[in-house]
């Protein structure tokens, strides 16, 4: 695969080399190569320019001339959007149909949830996130191309891995856009039919540094990647639909919302069954009722935006409501693992923010006959103002609380727990999350329910800046079985 530099970059040039390659990293460079200087939050890749001209690339994309490099340098006053875009020309193919979701939590379920319901619709289809790249179809195709990892790739990667899927005749495509990736644009490459907006809450402010850039950077998804004619499907009970809503009516995109305050598709009532929950949903004039196996409120909103991309990709109404019945749950996202001998249902459950363990705890309260027990933490490097908000939160929703450690990283693993009990009662400190998450399963009795948080599908913890194996669901079923140390 080749392209001349003058394709990937859409402009004229007086030295035009073949192009073999796309990279931002400079150990990844070969013969042939554009390298991308992006500039970082701690490093600047200019710094490697010289030596990604040494290890054979013959172009170089940065906000500002080099010509000591000895080789084309283009310069744009935004590399990172220009090597996304690059990296698109380069790789060419992208899967017909692409939908993106953004949101402070649901972004992994309802990708997955997208892809259930294109699976059903009988396309090949793909989700892109949290759990890697997984595409699925109908006669048992089933193909991991990636493993757990970042929430959106780097812009090459994603054009490299939407091209591979292309190869495996995937037509469909869910992607999570993380504010991250979106400020970063590592999707700007990408052809999108429709993008959602689920929620915002607080999260990510030791990057964004304020909740209103957070939220501008979300607003990009709408404000620049979703062409002119898309659609924007947004949570209509959300806070802040306000100005999601205005970003998508300022792009020309067609708005679609959904959820109890939705207008294009509506839920009018929602019952509590042993199997999930039953929704009454509106949509067209007609009314519908769908049996979602799964528990939560935020499963049904989760639900209902996956529906909305779903229908503005194309997918008819009938297909999607069956589909609906018929959805599995992301791991790691409201998990059941298991019932306790004796009594008592244990759940495995990725919140890791205030809002996301209060919406957690409030959709597992109705399912608790008994006590509402909660095994929780809050993760190192990251956010502190968030700690004691979610030992506020534990302490006023569950019956049981047992703080525990969640990836420190490079602090001090006792004083992320002290800050996160800082004025509560009551809360147990447990540090090793083995013996906090047997701790939680002591706990239960009849009609009792555990639900562990923090790590949802991760296979690892982070101390020190060395990772340990560790598994919430693996772990919580041995102590469901009765194993220990």
């Amino acid at each position: 695969m080749s392209a001349r530099l003058s394709e990937l970059v859409r402009r004229d040039l007086s030295i035009d080399p073949l192009i073999s390659w796309v990279t931002a990293d400079s150990r990844k460079v070969r013969p042939g190569s554009l390298f991308a200087a992006l500039p970082g939050v701690s490093v600047d890749g200019r710094r490697f320019a010289s030596d990604a001209v040494a290890q054979g690339a013959v172009a170089v994309m940065a906000l500002e001339d080099m010509p000591e490099l000895g080789v084309p340098v283009i310069v744009t006053p935004d590399p990172r959007r220009a090597y996304a875009l690059a990296a698109a020309h380069f790789w060419v193919q992208q899967p017909q149909t692409v939908v993106a979701v953004t949101g402070t939590n649901g972004k992994t379920s309802v990708a997955a949830f997208c892809r259930q319901i294109f699976n059903a619709a009988g396309h090949r289809a793909a989700s892109m996130g949290t759990l890697g790249v997984r595409a699925t179809g109908p006669i048992g195709f089933d193909l991991q191309l990636t493993p757990p990892g970042l929430t959106t790739p780097d812009a090459a990667d994603v054009a490299e891995l939407m091209a591979n899927l292309v190869s495996h005749d995937v037509t469909h495509l869910a992607l999570e856009a993380s504010s991250h990736g979106i400020e970063q644009r590592r999707l700007d490459g990408v052809v999108l039919k429709a993008a959602g907006f689920l929620n915002l809450t607080q999260d990510h402010l030791d990057y964004h540094g304020t909740m209103e850039a957070y939220c501008s950077a979300k607003l990009r998804l709408f404000e620049t990647l979703l062409p002119q004619g898309g659609t924007a499907v947004l949570n209509a009970d959300s806070d802040h639909l306000r100005p999601f809503a205005a970003a998508a009516t300022m792009s020309g995109q067609t708005i679609m919302t959904v959820g109890e305050a939705g207008q294009a598709l509506r839920m009018i009532g929602r019952t509590m069954m042993p199997s999930g929950q039953r929704l009454s949903l509106e949509a067209g004039g007609k009314t519908y009722e769908v049996n979602l196996p799964l528990a939560g409120g935020f499963q049904a909103s989760n639900a209902l935006v996956a529906a909305g991309l779903c229908l503005a990709a194309g997918t008819d109404i009938d297909t999607v409501f069956q589909a609906l019945e018929r959805l599995e749950g992301a791991p790691g996202r409201l998990q059941k693992v298991g019932t306790k001998i004796g009594g008592g249902e244990a759940y495995v459950d990725y919140a890791h923010t205030p809002d996301g363990l209060e919406t957690v705890l409030k959709a597992l309260r109705p399912h608790a006959k008994g006590r509402l027990i909660v095994v929780f933490g809050a993760g190192g490097d990251r956010d502190r103002t968030k700690r004691p908000l979610m030992g506020v939160i534990a302490e006023r929703l569950a019956d049981v609380a047992i703080v525990t450690d969640d990836n420190p990283r490079s602090e001090v693993p006792a004083s992320i727990r002290a800050e996160i009990m800082a004025g509560t009662r009551g809360l147990k400190d447990i540090g090793d999350r083995r013996l906090a998450i047997q701790a939680g399963v002591a706990e239960l009795g009849p009609g009792d329910v555990l639900v562990v948080t923090g790590k949802g599908h991760e296979q690892g913890m982070t101390i020190a800046g060395v990772v340990y194996p560790f598994d919430d669901v693996a772990e919580t079923a041995r102590a469901l079985e009765g194993g220990h140390d």
